[in-house]
């Protein structure tokens, strides 16, 4: 059975395509399988934007998967939040879409890395947001946080979004690559993430994403 992740940030600039890159590095160095899919790409025209960093930081060319749209099956044109850009572009968001391409990448791949757009509570209409997204398809959830001001808050506050939904957490996913520029907030900050993950996440691992 294939193991599908949600990978969402603390807000928009937490860098979470490029943690995702070196999420599905990492795995494959490992032996794996590694696909990316980004949820819902908006500020695009045809191809994901996002899924061709990932492919940079992995090493690789595009797939076939990226080609068919397959790993980004909806790509609206406005860079602004899903509800908004569906409605700028007269469209409607289709979840049962994205649905069926992971449940076919899942069945070609190992591990599928699913993007989010924004972080847990970006709507996607106005009473659907990410996170029940996330919710309704039982997906564990992998934070990327990085120690630009209020990086704390808002990673304490996902954490506890995802705690009220009983939404699993995988993982936690420092990035340094947009990190502070103060090293004293940086350190400082991801030695308070740690600890609170393991004072309430207990077994949960917080990694840190190296600027490659």
């Amino acid at each position: 059975m294939s193991e599908v992740i949600f990978v969402s940030g603390i807000h928009t600039d937490a860098g979470k395509s490029y943690a995702t890159g070196w999420l599905a590095r990492s795995l494959s160095a490992e032996g794996k399988t590694v696909v990316t899919q980004k949820f819902i790409q908006t500020g695009e025209c045809g191809q994901s934007g996002d899924i061709a960093v990932h492919r940079r930081i992995q090493g690789i060319d595009l797939l076939p998967e990226d080609l068919d749209h397959t790993t980004a099956p909806q790509i609206f044109s406005y860079p602004c939040s899903p509800q908004l850009a569906a409605s700028i572009d007269g469209r409607e968001i289709d979840v049962d879409i994205i649905d069926e391409c992971t449940r076919r990448l899942s069945e070609k791949f190992d591990v599928v890395l699913i993007e989010g757009a924004g972080g847990l509570m970006v709507p996607l209409t106005d009473d659907f947001y990410t996170i029940d997204y996330i919710a309704t398809r039982h997906l564990p959830v992998c934070l990327v946080t990085n120690g630009t001001l209020g990086s704390i808050n808002h990673t304490i506050l996902s954490l506890e979004a995802l705690a009220a939904r009983h939404i699993p957490l995988h993982s936690v996913v420092y990035n340094t690559y947009f990190d502070s520029a103060d090293p004293l907030i940086a350190a400082d900050t991801v030695g308070f993430v740690r600890r609170y993950v393991a004072k309430k996440h207990p077994g949960v691992p917080v990694t840190v994403c190296p600027a490659l």
